[in-house]
């Protein structure tokens, strides 16, 4: 029989390879010295600023790359993932997105998770929005995967605001994937979604299950109830008296 580490290993390896090939472009990357300790990449990431002015920073992040990762900071319990963009649109100068995630130790799991705890918005030097982010975690030597991921309470991921200026912005993340630690051969590893077990057509199917699993369950115990006669008129005898007990 295999080794349970080398079928997990050789998994990693295959999802991995899957999910760098279907990439239309390569994953944002933050390296310290030569080893890579953040990736990003989302398929739409765009911003809009008080309900009006759409920002689109897909291209600039992954393909033109004209963003700046210096302030970014990585380390084995705390990763900031800092993207500065100069004049993404007419009216901003200067745009900051931070993305702060942590990794520690759970003691109801008996293992560590990597956690991406807030994401901050900074405009022009002096505009600070803060959220709260939900439902983004995972292992931590996986990556986090969300086919949605934004302010919008349809998303399976949210992002709610935390303070009155983070309400003037909405954030929509498309196929986010994000790893900011135990990164191995510069790659994701295996991806940990977003999406549960228990979809909501899931959770209908089975309550409509229960539902006529009950009806089902009364019309039985209904039936079982039922009885017979067990006394019958002899046309030829007295007439059968019932008691108005019985």
């Amino acid at each position: 029989s295999r080794r349970t580490d080398v079928v997990t290993e050789l998994r990693r390896q295959l999802m991995a390879a899957e999910e760098e090939d279907s990439l239309s472009y390569p994953p944002l990357n933050v390296t310290t010295g030569n080893f890579t300790c953040i990736l990003f990449y989302a398929s739409n990431f765009s911003l809009k600023a008080n309900s009006s002015v759409l920002v689109d920073l897909t291209n600039a992040t992954f393909v033109a790359q004209n963003v700046d990762i210096s302030a970014s900071e990585c380390s084995d319990s705390n990763t900031t993932l800092s993207l500065k963009y100069t004049k993404p649109v007419n009216g901003i100068n200067n745009l900051e997105i931070r993305f702060l995630m942590t990794n520690k130790f759970y003691g109801g799991s008996a293992r560590k998770w990597s956690t991406l705890d807030s994401v901050e918005i900074v405009q022009d030097g002096e505009k600070y929005a803060k959220f709260n982010v939900s439902a983004i975690s995972a292992p931590a030597e996986y990556s986090f995967h969300c086919q949605l991921v934004g302010t919008s309470s349809l998303y399976p991921a949210r992002l709610v605001p935390s303070n009155s200026e983070a309400k003037n912005w909405d954030v929509f993340i498309s196929e986010l994937q994000i790893q900011g630690f135990n990164i191995i051969n510069n790659q994701f590893s295996y991806a940990s979604d977003c999406t549960g077990f228990f979809t909501p057509g899931i959770w209908m199917g089975l309550v409509t299950s229960v539902i006529l699993l009950w009806i089902l369950t009364y019309g039985i115990h209904m039936i079982m109830q039922l009885t017979t006669n067990n006394r019958f008129d002899d046309p030829k005898g007295p007439a059968l008296s019932v008691p108005q007990t019985e």
